[in-house]
């Protein structure tokens, strides 16, 4: 870590805050849509937590019918999160909740179009069958999002999830773009290099992510920083010609972008 700072303040010739990022060689349109894309993943993550919490408040013989097919989606402004399982080529719902802009979790019985069930559900089998062989040699939890896009195909990511023992994981990221029955992958956009890396959540501290194989940050890796932020004091992303860190000043967050000599 000692070396790692050294780089970061000695080594650094210029600063991407406040400044134009081109003038540092650093790709900001990519990393725009990147993290365009991280605060959604995690909007997703906040309406997930907290109505995961509501399931467990339910009747116990009504929370054994679930399965793995949970999702969650945004309607006319509204969140909404379905929980229920999918087998047979027919979607059991079992909860439906939607979400105030408050936070607050309501349960509905709001019908929801069954086609729409079906496709979410079978993308996101598919997209855990695809991983399959990789969750079964590992011992860690995933989280799940999904989105439908524009031309109604969907994307999914699946990240590591904050696990148990307090462990935050990085260092892969399953990211499919999925037809629109939700039963084939047409684009694979993951970053995995046989490796699950973390830092034990708990006294905070200066973190570092070495990315130093590829040359722009991942979305994965933005994640991660994005949403840990105050867990740790700093966090960097290293990557081969640049390092990005989340920054706070006067109570709002933003980032900076150095480059590396």
């Amino acid at each position: 870590m000692n070396k790692l700072l050294l780089v970061f303040f000695v080594s650094l010739t210029a600063f991407a805050y406040g400044q134009n990022t081109s003038d540092i060689g650093f790709d900001i349109m990519d990393f725009n849509s990147k993290m365009k894309t991280a605060e959604w993943l995690y909007r997703y993550d906040i309406v997930a937590w907290h109505t995961s919490d509501s399931v467990m408040a339910q009747d116990p013989n009504e929370i054994k019918r679930l399965g793995n097919e949970w999702f969650c989606f945004e309607r006319n402004g509204s969140w909404h999160a379905i929980y229920g399982k999918y087998e047979v080529n027919k979607f059991d719902l079992v909860f439906h909740f939607k979400i105030s802009d408050d936070l607050k979790v309501n349960k509905t019985n709001e019908a929801v179009d069954t086609t729409l069930l079906h496709r979410y559900a079978r993308a996101l089998q598919t997209a855990n069958n695809e991983l399959k062989s990789i969750k079964d040699t590992v011992n860690l939890r995933f989280n799940q999002y999904i989105k439908e896009n524009e031309d109604q195909t969907f994307t999914v990511w699946i990240l590591p999830a904050f696990q148990p023992n307090n462990v935050a994981v990085y260092g892969a990221e399953f990211i499919y773009t999925i037809d629109y029955a939700g039963t084939r992958i047409i684009d694979d956009k993951s970053y995995y290099q046989g490796q699950f890396k973390g830092f034990k959540v708990g006294t905070p501290r200066e973190i570092g992510m070495d990315f130093t194989e590829i040359e722009k940050p991942t979305l994965g890796s933005i994640f991660f920083a994005w949403y840990y932020k105050s867990y740790f004091t700093k966090i960097l992303i290293e990557n081969s010609k640049s390092i990005s860190t989340p920054f706070q000043s006067n109570g709002t967050w933003t980032w900076i972008h150095a480059k590396k000599e």
